[in-house]
């Protein structure tokens, strides 16, 4: 297929989608797919929620519609899957939205056409999991009737200056000559160049470490965090004294939430527990990682405690509800396990996050947001999240919102060390 042909369709419209279908559409005849009728509305008005592409840039791809009519796919000859890659109650990796994704394609799906999931996954879901469907659903034969690539995404949600195409992109394809034509077509648009994988598998690999070496680094830094609060010594200080060495990885300690870091290692660990080999290291990771709220909250009862604070019944405000500062991404979010451990206390709690869209919050986990603290009201605070608004307002700032008699608990480090009771 030469690319002066293509017509590509994106399925899925979230924080990687919409990036990505925009810089298609400033190029390429593009339909931009998702089964939510209120996004394609916003989208198709000029408005993206979760604030990725600015109005003026979503006005640039000229050549990039918006449809929820599966019908509307079938101008398409390049579909390209974004669609979440979740895990379940079990920590099981749920292939739901891919395998939706893969049926809707196969059902319109046409001798020649080219099919690339960017969706996080384990190596050999695209070719073992994803290709079975499309194959069974078309009755076309994969390699000979329609070919597959995998292309991982690397968004970063809220960060403006990492985007879609300043972030070389990895490629690969079903055939060799489908591999170039998938590195060509990425190539085109992405200006920070591409990397060609040797095979589908490689890809998918290189892109569950990328995450999967992240978050074993930051279980060690909350370990470490853990071991220096026992000896009473302020992590931060100790990081900023190590980070003197060039080679010493700058990593901070912290809620490990989000759709990436605390959910792709159970991708890589549910495949390696399928060819019998248990994960020690990842999983040690991840408990670490996983039990971070549970920490938060023990240090902070403890500290209200010992300032004679009674617990049940006392007012604290959570600040920040998002995954990561200046984002309004909630999806898998450690800070509501922070309300919930708080909740068992009887402990009434507030959560304020001026990112945050309320109707999704509650939507997504039953809580209503806080939209403005009252001043003088609280026996505690703990700051979750590192949003900008939050760190203008410094500790005189948050301190306005207390009682005389307060514990404050800095997870971010927005505020001096002496200036909170603690941090982690």
């Amino acid at each position: 297929m030469n690319l002066d042909k293509v017509n590509i369709a994106v399925i899925g419209l979230g924080y990687v989608g919409l990036p990505l279908a925009v810089e298609f559409g400033k190029k390429y005849p593009t339909i931009g797919f998702d089964i939510n009728q209120k996004r394609v509305s916003e989208l198709k008005n000029g408005i993206d929620h979760t604030l990725e592409v600015e109005k003026q840039e979503l006005q640039q791809a000229l050549r990039l519609s918006y449809s929820c009519n599966p019908k509307d796919l079938k101008a398409a000859n390049v579909y390209i899957v974004t669609v979440p890659t979740p895990i379940n109650k079990f920590k099981q990796p749920d292939l739901t939205p891919l395998i939706k994704a893969s049926e809707t394609i196969g059902s319109i799906l046409k001798p020649g056409d080219i099919v690339i999931y960017e969706s996080t996954v384990y190596p050999g879901a695209t070719e073992e999991d994803c290709v079975p469907v499309l194959e069974k659903v078309s009755g076309l034969i994969f390699n000979k009737d329609f070919y597959a690539g995998y292309s991982p995404e690397r968004i970063n949600p809220g960060d403006k200056e990492h985007r879609v195409t300043t972030i070389l992109k990895v490629t690969s394809g079903s055939t060799s000559e489908v591999a170039q034509f998938v590195d060509d077509l990425y190539a085109s648009v992405i200006t920070a160049g591409t990397h060609k994988a040797e095979s589908i598998k490689v890809a998918e690999a290189a892109k569950v470490i990328e995450n999967t070496q992240r978050d074993v680094n930051i279980a060690l830094i909350n370990e470490l965090a853990m071991i220096f609060n026992r000896l009473g010594i302020d992590t931060e200080a100790v990081l900023k004294a190590a980070g003197t060495k060039w080679n010493f990885l700058p990593f901070r300690p912290g809620l490990v939430g989000g759709h990436c870091i605390g959910v792709d290692p159970y991708y890589l660990t549910h495949k390696a527990e399928s060819i019998g080999y248990h994960p020690e290291m990842i999983l040690a990771g991840r408990r670490i990682n996983d039990n971070m709220s549970r920490y938060v909250v023990s240090e902070f009862v403890k500290a209200l405690l010992q300032r004679g604070i009674i617990v049940r019944g006392a007012r604290v405000l959570i600040m920040g509800l998002s995954f990561k500062e200046d984002c309004p991404d909630i999806r898998n979010t450690k800070v509501i396990d922070i309300v919930s451990e708080l909740n068992q206390y009887g402990i009434l709690v507030d959560v304020y996050d001026p990112w945050v869209n309320a109707e999704e919050a509650f939507s997504e986990y039953a809580l209503s947001l806080t939209t403005k603290p009252a001043s003088q009201t609280y026996d505690g605070v703990i700051v979750a999240v590192a949003h900008k608004q939050f760190k203008l307002l410094g500790i005189k700032g948050i301190k306005e919102m207390c009682k005389p008699n307060h514990i404050i608990y800095d997870l971010k480090y927005i505020v001096d060390n002496n200036a909170a009771d603690i941090r982690l």
